[in-house]
């Protein structure tokens, strides 16, 4: 179990601009790993209400169960491993395992009997080290729809956000207002009802 302060700029990215820095960084697509999140929420959505997010990511075989909640810079991530069994028994409706991610889940009132998926979406992610941080080159795919980002995680907020605004700027690239990931997948779900 592990906890993390996360600190990443995004920014939504046109097939053309993603195109261009994946050839710019010369990313082949050896360079590219495959991941799935499948996130939770209660029915409802009381996580989303606290902008917070709970998902299982698996990548190949690995698994980890991830809570992520606000902090005044950045989010907190809650992360617990977990072994394919788990993932396959809270996917068939098994409650969260007892441990961290289960005790924060608790201390914000959620009650983890009432958690269900809602969906999954799959990324194909490249990461590049840069000036001290992680640029991260994704192409998500959810529900009918697919899009492309760009990610810089940082250590420093103010350092990072001035790297990443000039990465932008440098490269003509518009600045977007860009959702996380579980909000893009939501806002595109509910837009389909």
């Amino acid at each position: 179990m592990s906890q993390d302060l996360e600190i990443e700029f995004k920014n939504l990215l046109s097939v053309e601009e993603y195109d261009a820095l994946i050839a710019e960084f010369g990313l082949k697509e050896e360079d590219f790993f495959t991941q799935t999140n499948y996130y939770f929420d209660t029915p409802d959505f009381q996580l989303k209400e606290k902008l917070c997010a709970l998902r299982i990511r698996k990548r190949e075989l690995h698994y980890e169960l991830t809570l992520k909640t606000p902090e005044q810079v950045g989010l907190l991530e809650t992360t617990q491993i977990l072994a394919e069994e788990q993932v396959t028994a809270i996917l068939d409706g098994a409650n969260i395992p007892v441990g961290q991610v289960r005790d924060a889940l608790q201390s914000l009132g959620i009650n983890h009997e009432t958690l269900h998926m809602f969906g999954s979406l799959t990324t194909t992610r490249a990461e590049k080290n840069y000036k001290k941080g992680l640029l991260v080159f994704d192409k998500s795919f959810y529900a009918d729809t697919h899009d492309f980002e760009l990610e810089y995680e940082v250590t420093d907020f103010d350092k990072g956000e001035t790297i990443f605004d000039r990465f932008l700027e440098e490269r003509g690239i518009k600045k977007r207002e860009t959702p996380n990931k579980i909000l893009r997948f939501y806002n595109v779900v509910h837009k389909a009802e």
